[in-house]
């Protein structure tokens, strides 16, 4: 989330970190020695789970899509392709109910588990159950919150049953939060003891290649899966995902020296990219969808520890950062253009909201300024002052002084400087931290560096919708979708922001039929984020990656992950 809300992605082979170089060769082959029956996928960020549900990380959903299908996913012009389903639901077929408390799937029938047991619609009634149950502490578990119940009335046919009106019934068991799980599996994991499940690392799916061999933080290698329904079309016998290094190495290995044959998710200054792809060995393909780099303000106090030992807990507001002209007057400080124009170019824009995507919900109510005069007049209306003259404003021995976290990432750490320089410049004091993303974005709920504990100030990564209704996503910012020690860190509101009229909002979007006055829901809640400084939007992305010139029959969307359509990625004849 996109923490899903999604994020830096980074070359290191075997552990060991490969020098940025045009003779760097992550793989282990050379460009013009390349096996042409494997592909090679070169992922900055390594999967460290193969279970997407129980992971906030891109990364790892992204290596998990290669196994596991949803039921149906959205192509990038926002059409429902079926995937396990037969059919898509439509009031014309009876799929979807007139009262809009139901929807009805037919699933495709023998369809088998990589290991040979037939998919039914148990797994489907299975999956709800695992994501629904809050001693898994599924991060998948908030799309599913509208849901009632989920029936098998046969073999392959699914019937969920919402709370409510439900307008948003294709959110459930699609996309990249869809991907069914495997009861046979799973049904001895379904509780506390769900990260313990050996099928987290050896997943066994539906989709068209199954894993051999998985090194979490390194590499997934995975062949055909034998019992896919078009296994004799797939066009290689072997898929290796390496993981780890950074994005410029990984840039580098398809565009340059022909190492690789795919990177995902280059967070890479524009010119650099341009100077790589004039060597001719692949090709740069972006695509705006919801993604957006953003700056997360932490709304509780990550040096006060509870009762319960965490940090960073609701109990404990933060010293400073609770206040709103103070979150108004770091907003303002920061040089959104610069960020944008200088470190993006052509793969980012400056962007004033919270929901990016699609067209018809982003706001034309906000805007965004670079004001530090006005800034400083915040601060000192607030009572925030220099007292002691060290440079830094104070308030009751109160030092104005701030960690900012983020993942390692040239381009992140050189905006990490820019915003630095501007809050600087109005008196905040600030320390700069960045950590691995395989650490950061890590699934590990032990783990005090991650997204989701936010052990700091300020966070900065990259997440949306991956879906083209923005319910889900929109559901981020509700106070049961906190992350704390009680529900395992699961969770994608890791500001820690609670307010019960955003909450209010958003169960009435939840609900409403009409298309109209649920977009205005929509657009009123993101007003709502943005004025009160809740999160500050730097930059909306564009979804970018490259390609090996090799490759053909892929199809990026930016409503799935990367990997949704591998079935079809085959080498061009020579």
């Amino acid at each position: 989330m996109i923490a899903k809300s999604f994020l830096s992605r980074f070359c290191l082979s075997l552990g060991l970190t490969i020098a940025i170089t045009a003779c760097s060769n992550p793989t282990g082959t050379s460009g013009n020695q390349q096996n042409s029956s494997t592909l090679k996928l070169l992922y900055w960020q390594a999967p460290t789970i193969l279970n997407p549900h129980l992971s906030t990380g891109f990364k790892d959903a992204e290596a998990s899509r290669i196994t596991l299908e949803p039921l149906a996913s959205f192509d990038n012009e926002g059409n429902l392709i079926p995937f396990l389903a037969a059919e898509i639901p439509s009031p014309e077929n009876g799929g979807v109910a007139a009262d809009g408390r139901s929807v009805t799937w037919k699933l495709k029938q023998d369809v088998k588990w990589s290991d040979g047991q037939p998919f039914t619609a148990q797994d489907v009634v299975f999956t709800y159950q695992f994501l629904s149950n809050p001693q898994v502490g599924s991060t998948s578990a908030g799309t599913y919150e509208v849901v009632e119940s989920v029936e098998a009335i046969d073999d392959y046919t699914v019937k969920v049953n919402f709370k409510e009106v439900n307008p948003a019934w294709s959110l459930v068991f699609v996309g990249g939060e869809g991907m069914i799980l495997p009861k046979h599996i799973y049904e001895n994991f379904n509780g506390a003891n769900a990260r313990e499940a050996p099928a987290n690392l050896q997943p066994i799916g539906t989709g068209a290649y199954r894993v051999v061999q998985f090194r979490p933080g390194d590499m997934v290698v995975y062949e055909p899966n034998p019992e896919f329904r078009q296994v004799n079309q797939l066009g290689f016998t072997k898929v290796e995902l390496k993981g780890g290094g950074d994005a410029t190495s990984a840039a580098r290995a398809v565009l340059q020296t022909g190492d690789a044959d795919f990177a995902y998710n280059l967070q890479v200054e524009a010119p650099v990219l341009k100077e790589l792809e004039a060597a001719g060995q692949g090709s740069v393909v972006s695509n705006y969808g919801a993604l957006m780099e953003r700056l997360i303000i932490n709304h509780s106090d990550p040096n006060k520890v509870a009762p319960s030992g965490e940090r960073s807990s609701v109990d404990f507001p933060h010293p400073f950062l609770r206040d709103r002209n103070v979150r108004q007057a770091l907003a303002i400080a920061v040089d959104r253009d610069t960020i944008a124009q200088q470190l993006y170019g052509i793969t980012g824009k400056a962007t004033p909201n919270f929901l990016v995507a699609p067209a018809e919900y982003v706001s034309p109510n906000t805007s965004y300024e670079h004001n530090p005069e006005k800034a400083k007049q915040l601060l000192d209306q607030a009572g925030w002052k220099d007292t002691n003259g060290n440079g830094i404003r104070d308030k009751n021995g109160t030092e104005m002084q701030m960690v900012f976290q983020t993942s390692v990432n040239p381009l992140r750490q050189k905006t990490q400087a820019v915003i630095k320089q501007g809050l600087q410049s109005v008196g905040m004091g600030v320390e700069l931290k960045s950590i691995d993303p395989s650490v950061y974005f890590s699934s590990d709920s032990s783990n005090n560096d991650t997204v989701e504990h936010f052990y700091a100030d300020l966070q900065m990564y990259t997440t949306g919708n991956t879906s083209p209704d923005p319910g889900a996503y929109m559901n981020f910012q509700t106070c049961n979708q906190i992350p704390q020690k009680a529900n395992n860190w699961s969770g994608d509101n890791n500001s820690r922001y609670c307010n019960p009229e955003y909450d209010r909002l958003w169960q009435e979007a939840s609900q409403e039929l009409d298309p109209e006055k649920r977009k205005q829901l929509f657009i009123t809640m993101n007003d709502m984020l943005i004025e009160d400084a809740v999160v500050i939007p730097l930059v909306h992305r564009a979804d970018v990656a490259a390609f090996s010139n090799s490759l053909t029959g892929y199809e990026l969307t930016a409503w799935d992950m990367r990997t949704w359509d591998i079935m079809n990625w085959k080498r061009k004849e020579q």
